[in-house]
C-alpha cells in the first residue's frame, strides 16, 4: 500500500464486507458512526482488520480523533509512513 487512494480503496473494502455497507454510502466524508452506522464494537473490529492490512500494532488512542473514512485513511497512512 503505497498511496491514500490505494489505502482508501482497501478500508471501502473492508467497510463493505465486514459491516456489510452499501459502498455507495462510503466516500472520504462519511462519518463512520453517524453516516455508517459504525457503533464502538464495530470499531474494534475495525482496528482488527487494519492491524492484519497493515502488519503495525495499532494504539486506540491513535483512533479516537478518527470519525470519517479519510480520517481512517490518514491514520493508515501514518502507520505505514
Amino acid at each position: 500500500m503505497s498511496d491514500q487512494e490505494e489505502i482508501y480503496q482497501k478500508i471501502a473494502k473492508v467497510l463493505e464486507e465486514l459491516f456489510e455497507i452499501d459502498p455507495d454510502d462510503i466516500h472520504p466524508e462519511a462519518n463512520l458512526y453517524q453516516d455508517l452506522d459504525i457503533d464502538s464494537i464495530d470499531a474494534v473490529d475495525l482496528v482488527v482488520e487494519l492491524k492484519k492490512m497493515t502488519g503495525k500494532k495499532i494504539r486506540p488512542e491513535d483512533f479516537k480523533s478518527v470519525r470519517t473514512v479519510q480520517d481512517v485513511v490518514t491514520e493508515v497512512e501514518k502507520l505505514l509512513g
